[in-house]
């Protein structure tokens, strides 16, 4: 019972993580305006702006940035390229979030955005992650994805000692994905689709991460050295090309799920790792 617990609850936390950061942000009760003339309108204390799907004239959107009290700010759609004109006066911002608007670069002048702690930028034409993004270091959340697009990673993420979740998919990242887990404060990865076929060894750096995902790759192996990353609790390796999972997996004390499915291993390791892991949940 307390393992069937567990799964549904880290489950729940992949599912709604994402959509729950927004409601996080700003005064408790305060209004969101999901219509930019309305907030034009209002001019002070507009603190949350969701614009989805709302067909911004130029005019308007060039106004966003002179909402100075806004903390949370999410664009869905909008037929947008760039970011609006002054974007960086909004000093307080503290989440970011845009989908399906075909930006090409991160916001300039990172070192503006001091206050943010959570940045989403999905389906956009960005092939870069800037090394300024080590400015940004309130940043607890960076999720990234869908431009199947080649990505660079910058050296520099490692100094973000606030970043906990990283969250990227449908991207042709380098095959080792190294500078990643040089972010030693991680408790959440999620890679999906982002051609990684090899993975570091280094373990040990993530020593408190508690979800590791990595799905719909090529990788065949995964290092022995994951035992190392002791707060592990759950590990889905959904639709890769393994055959075998490492036996030191066993020496992970917190781990309650397993996901295999997708992948070309035997019933023998499948009766082993059922076996050597009583107390975990194993999705085949």
């Amino acid at each position: 019972m307390k393992n069937l617990f567990v799964t549904i609850f880290l489950f729940f936390i992949i599912s709604t993580n994402a959509q729950n950061e927004f409601d996080k942000y700003g005064p408790m009760g305060c209004t969101v305006f999901t219509d930019l003339k309305e907030a034009l309108k209002t001019k002070e204390k507009v603190y949350k702006m969701d614009l989805n799907y709302k067909v911004i004239e130029p005019k308007q959107y060039s106004k966003i940035s002179t909402f100075k009290d806004l903390l949370a700010l999410r664009l869905r759609g909008n037929g947008v390229t760039t970011y609006p004109e002054n974007f960086n006066q909004l000093i307080y911002l503290s989440y970011f979030a845009s989908y399906n608007n075909s930006l090409t670069t991160f916001p300039v002048n990172l070192k503006s955005f001091f206050n943010l702690e959570y940045l989403e930028l999905q389906h956009t034409k960005i092939d870069s992650i800037p090394a300024e993004i080590v400015y940004l270091n309130k940043l607890t959340s960076f999720k990234f994805g869908n431009t199947d697009d080649t990505l660079k990673v910058p050296t520099t993420l490692k100094y973000l000692k606030n970043l906990k979740d990283i969250s990227i998919e449908n991207v042709v990242m380098d095959s080792l994905p190294k500078e990643i887990f040089k972010v030693q404060g991680l408790n959440f990865l999620y890679l999906s689709n982002t051609n990684t076929f090899y993975l570091t060894k280094h373990f040990e750096r993530l020593r408190n991460l508690e979800v590791f995902v990595l799905e719909n790759n090529p990788i065949t192996k995964i290092p022995n050295e994951i035992y190392l990353a002791r707060k592990l609790r759950l590990i889905s390796l959904r639709n890769n090309k393994l055959t075998c999972v490492p036996e030191t997996i066993t020496e992970l004390p917190e781990l309650a799920l397993l996901d295999l499915r997708g992948n070309p291993i035997s019933q023998e390791e499948i009766d082993k790792l059922r076996a050597l892991l009583p107390g975990c949940e194993i999705k085949f």
